[in-house]
Order: C-alpha cells, then sequence, then structure tokens
C-alpha cells in the first residue's frame, strides 16, 4: 500500500462519515457542519484525480457559496421563528431498501470490474489550461447558453420573490 492509497482511504473515510452524519443526524446544525467535511473529502479525492479544476470549484461553489448560504439561512431562521428545528426520520424502511439496492449494484460493479493495477505513479498535470481552451474555443456556444439560461432562472425566481406568490 502507497502513499496515495493511503491519502485516498482518508478522503473515503471523511467523506463516507460526515455523510453518514449529515444523513442520519437529527440536529440540523450537526448536519450542516458535517457536510462541510463532506465537501472537503469529496475535493480531495477530486485533487488525487488530478482533477484540480473540479476541485477548486468544489470549494468555491459548494464550501464558498452554497454551505455559507445554508448556514446563515438556518441560523437566522432559527432566531427568527424561535423554534428548535430538528429533522426526522421520514420512510426509513423504503430509504434502507434503496441504499441496500444501490450499494448492492455498486459492490456487483466492483467485484465484476477487472482492474488493473498500476505500479508507478501517473503523471500530475493540471486540467486548468484545456479546460480554458474548451471553453472559449469548442464548447463557446454551449457555455454562453447555459450561463443565459441560469441568469434567466435567477431573474424569474427574483420576480417570483418579489411578488409574494406562491406558484403551487
Amino acid at each position: 500500500m502507497n502513499l496515495f492509497d493511503i491519502i485516498f482511504y482518508f478522503f473515503a473515510f471523511i467523506t463516507l462519515a460526515s455523510a453518514g452524519i449529515v444523513v442520519f443526524s437529527r440536529n440540523i446544525i450537526y448536519a450542516a457542519f458535517s457536510l462541510l467535511f463532506t465537501f472537503f473529502g469529496v475535493a480531495g479525492i477530486y485533487v488525487l484525480l488530478n482533477a484540480d479544476f473540479i476541485a477548486v470549484a468544489q470549494l468555491l461553489i459548494y464550501v464558498g457559496g452554497i454551505l455559507v448560504l445554508l448556514l446563515f439561512g438556518v441560523m437566522l431562521t432559527n432566531k427568527v421563528v424561535s423554534v428548535d428545528i430538528k429533522t426526522g426520520t421520514l420512510q426509513t424502511l423504503p430509504a434502507s431498501l434503496l441504499a441496500a439496492m444501490t450499494a448492492g449494484s455498486i459492490c456487483g460493479v466492483f467485484y465484476a470490474t477487472d482492474w488493473k493495477i498500476v505500479q508507478s505513479v501517473p503523471d500530475v498535470s493540471t486540467t486548468t489550461h484545456r479546460l480554458g481552451e474548451m471553453f472559449l474555443t469548442t464548447y463557446l456556444l454551449p457555455f454562453e447558453v447555459a450561463s443565459l439560461i441560469l441568469l434567466v432562472a435567477l431573474i424569474g425566481a427574483a420576480m417570483i420573490a418579489r411578488r409574494g406568490k406562491t406558484i403551487f
């Protein structure tokens, strides 16, 4: 077992343990802070896969944006309503069956795959330059269309929120 294996198992353990706390925690603040460690573990696995751009995006978007927004929302809402916010476990049996089926499928694929053992350390190179070239040449139109769709969705959400009416 080499150093990369040990680092991978460390990040995998951090990710799975904190994800388990997110799922099974009855306190939403504990679940949110455990989600922080889940995001960091996933970013660490991305770094091990030489996907540096995705790892940095994971840290900036999920940890820096979404998790902070979630924590502020929970903390501010908790004080306004002055209700102890707890999550409940609903439909535990169907969720357990679905999780067991998913884990069985993953284990089946894992054991059916012919894994090649690489003895040497792979070449470490960054993907940022190549991704930047692809975004500005080959995939410029889809990238701009996706950004326009996100902008329209953001404007629509702001209009719905300002109107104060619910759709459903």
